[in-house]
């Protein structure tokens, strides 16, 4: 009988890990996967990694621009959808961030006219439908992965910048507006690689401060402070206006106060007014159009909500909901911060009231995270659950409008 032929390993992943210096523990350790993994990988059939972030960290550690290097063959490319019904960031395993130049030449007005889109999609956020923008942003952030390739000099890092910013925007209607933090935390990762891509300081640190929401709007403090440390780093190679560090200082705040240490986010809400107050010779940049003294006062107001120093919360959040604009998404969270004052404060109606200005708004403009601050108000008023303000809450929380909404994003 003749004997069968051994089946080849994958040498282009151990060659590469070996001449990357690390055994396949270390590398391991380095990806936060099982040793197996790594020899699986070093297999004959050595699968293709789904996670894209995964595969980014591959290529990162053992210094290629792409998986087929490594030995890996890339399956079937589909159209994946999330659990929330989103599609997929192109870049999460269908456009990677491109780190070689193609031989094909895009001319230098490239740069002009993809940036000139990425503005108008920043200025359609606030009035689009996030749902619909939302496809729209990724769909331009597949074209700039497919022309940046095709740039050098200056006109691949501003098309690197734009494209970071597109994903950026993807990105926060990914976690504020359809609450997909998951997806929202893979679309920032490939922000801010498309940042390094053009070597901008400020725009990754902007990407990094979002970051630090994911963890810390789910508890987890030390994740949240590691990205916010990186933020940080990143700022203080550039450029810093009073605004922008004003805004790392509240971003910081609002992690601080999820977290349960609402007195440490009091006293970074009042390093961010110092910050305003002291004032800074540089510009803010163009694309930070989410913040301003105005949403700062709404973080406050929030922070001072959670601190229970409710007659201070009331008073700033009625302040700001004064100055907001009737179409503003950002009304609804600051009402529905309303409701939860009046409802700590043993106040039903009065909760009820701002509960139900903030359903009359979501139905001018949705908002995921508006959405979520009505439910914690209505699970404050439990105890008076019987109450006729109370039901009649329900039953506009649950009209068939808002469910759809709720449930279709």
């Amino acid at each position: 009988m003749p004997q069968s032929q051994p089946q080849k390993k994958n040498m282009s992943f151990r060659a590469a890990r070996s001449a990357a210096g690390y055994t396949q523990q270390q590398l391991a350790n380095e990806l936060g996967v099982d040793v197996r993994q790594v020899g699986r990988w070093e297999s004959n059939k050595p699968g293709w990694p789904k996670q894209p972030a995964l595969r980014n960290r591959i290529m990162e550690l053992l210094g290629r621009d792409n998986m087929a290097s490594l030995g890996f063959t890339e399956p079937a490319r589909e159209q994946v959808q999330s659990p929330q019904g989103l599609a997929e960031s192109p870049v999460a395993g269908r456009f990677p961030v491109p780190r070689q130049r193609s031989t094909a030449r895009q001319p230098g007005t490239v740069a002009e006219d993809f940036t000139a889109v990425v503005r108008a999609h920043r200025r359609l956020y606030w009035s689009v439908p996030p749902s619909d923008l939302h496809p729209v942003a990724l769909a331009h952030a597949a074209l700039g992965c497919v022309l940046l390739p095709a740039t050098t000099g200056l006109t691949r890092v501003s098309v690197a910048s734009a494209l970071a910013e597109t994903y950026l925007l993807a990105g926060r209607i990914e976690f504020f507006d359809l609450r997909a933090p998951a997806q929202a935390d893979k679309t920032l990762g490939n922000a801010l690689q498309a940042a390094g891509e053009a070597d901008d300081v400020l725009l990754g640190a902007a990407i990094l401060a979002h970051m630090a929401f994911v963890p810390g709007w789910s508890g987890q403090r030390e994740a949240a402070l590691d990205r916010m440390r990186a933020a940080r780093t990143y700022a203080r190679r550039g450029d810093v206006s009073a605004l922008f560090a004003a805004w790392l200082n509240a971003v910081e705040a609002e992690c601080e106060t999820r977290c349960g240490n609402a007195r440490t986010g009091l006293h970074l809400i009042n390093q961010a007014e110092d910050e305003l107050a002291s004032g800074s010779p540089h510009a803010t940049p163009q694309w930070m159009d989410w913040f301003s003294p105005l949403r700062l006062a709404a973080f406050k107001g929030n922070t001072q909500l959670a601190a229970r120093h409710l007659p201070q919360a009331r008073e700033t959040l009625l302040a700001v909901l004064d100055q907001l604009p009737e179409t503003e998404k950002q009304r609804t969270v600051i009402l529905g911060d309303l409701a939860m004052v009046e409802a700590t404060d043993g106040r039903p109606e009065e909760a009820c009231t701002y509960a139900s200005q903030a359903l009359d708004q979501l139905e001018i403009t949705w908002y995921a995270t508006g959405m979520e601050r009505v439910k914690e108000v209505r699970r404050r008023l439990q105890p008076h659950q019987h109450q006729r303000c109370v039901l009649r809450l329900e039953d506009q929380l649950y009209a068939w409008s808002t469910t759809v909404s709720a449930l279709t994003g």
